[in-house]
């Protein structure tokens, strides 16, 4: 399985001084959150660590090698991104979206085969999405799409998930669904990062995360040593309180 590195890697947010360089490994296994609020560059950097934004400073490396001297399609096949919002570029039914997903995998004017649907068919089904195959994408709901954008992933099977905010437009039961499959795609030994607006979320489903503070600042470790409610109230400008639930905190907003 495929591992992605941050060496000394400023990200290039418009208008901000030089923040802390990050320095951290997204491993075979691992859900990382990206925490912060609007602003503070989480889109930013899932861009950059996917090489569709060049950094302001440092290098991202997969499985060893400058990310930016990396043939795309090698890029493609290791690498899959959910973009936090979507344009129609033209006219496609919810399958044909899917199979999308195939193309780093298949040579130039080569068509999809039936192991390529069979793996696009058992996404959509996955992502509940499946009934609404031959629909075009243009008349689905918000959250119809966000689940054909993963499911869109899901059918490229990469090695690194880098998702932005995938939890948007989900109603709860397929929030839960979502975060639960990205974390069997991190028990089956891939590498998933995550950028959440959800600290309870972050808080149930993630083993590291990562904090970026609006000046640039950031912080990064496990879990636990990252949920301290003094680093998330000023990481949000927001009094907290806390409690368990479950065996796992709940953080809610205090007036």
């Amino acid at each position: 399985m495929s591992r992605l590195e941050a060496r000394n890697l400023v990200i290039d947010v418009p208008g901000r001084r030089d923040g802390r360089a990050l320095n951290l490994d997204l491993e075979p296994g691992q859900v990382w959150g990206v925490l912060g609020p609007n602003g503070a560059g989480k889109t930013t950097l899932l861009h950059t660590l996917a090489g569709l934004r060049a950094p302001r400073a440092g290098s991202v490396r997969l499985d060893g090698g400058a990310l930016a001297s990396l043939p795309r399609r090698r890029v493609a096949r290791a690498l899959g991104l959910v973009f936090q919002e979507r344009q129609d570029g033209f006219p496609a039914t919810v399958r044909e979206t899917a199979l999308i997903g195939r193309h780093p995998w298949l040579s130039p004017w080569q068509m999809e085969g039936g192991e390529d649907l069979q793996l696009a068919e058992a996404a959509l089904e996955r992502l509940d999405v499946d009934h609404l195959a031959e629909r075009l994408v243009s008349t689905l709901s918000g959250g119809e799409r966000q689940r054909l954008a993963i499911a869109t992933v899901l059918t490229q099977a990469p090695a690194i998930w880098l998702a932005d905010e995938p939890t948007n437009h989900l109603d709860l039961h397929h929030q839960t669904a979502v975060m639960a499959l990205l974390a069997g795609e991190a028990q089956a030994g891939r590498a998933v990062m995550l950028c959440l607006h959800d600290l309870n979320l972050a808080a149930r489903w993630c083993d590291h995360l990562l904090l970026l503070y609006p000046d640039g600042e950031a912080c990064w470790g496990s879990r636990d040593a990252m949920l301290v409610p003094a680093a998330l109230e000023r990481l949000y400008g927001q009094r907290l309180a806390t409690a368990m639930v479950g065996g796992a905190p709940v953080f809610v907003s205090v007036r």
